[in-house]
């Protein structure tokens, strides 16, 4: 399912205007995106979980000529599937 689908969905099952159900889904994606930002952990109950690692520098090589170059730290999205959604799609 994509954003567009996740649209149609909403705006049948809600009974509503197509543009209402783009906004209330962007509303939801923005609203996610600038917490995750801000270093918060997204939790949905029962469906998942989304948070940010940090990761500190380190010295990795490049493989096409082998030689050392440091990796700058850096912070990375994780999303965890929930008991109840690991649950679903394994039926």
């Amino acid at each position: 399912m994509n954003k567009l689908e996740l649209i149609s969905a909403l705006k049948t099952q809600a009974d509503i205007s197509k543009s209402e159900a783009a906004k209330v889904v962007q509303i939801f994606f923005d609203s996610m995106a600038d917490a995750m930002a801000d270093g918060e952990r997204v939790e949905i109950r029962g469906l998942c979980s989304f948070f940010v690692k940090e990761y500190k520098s380190y010295t990795g090589r490049n493989p096409k000529t082998g030689e050392k170059v440091t990796i700058k730290p850096k912070k990375l999205p994780f999303f965890k599937a929930g008991k109840e959604l690991k649950e679903r799609v394994d039926q």
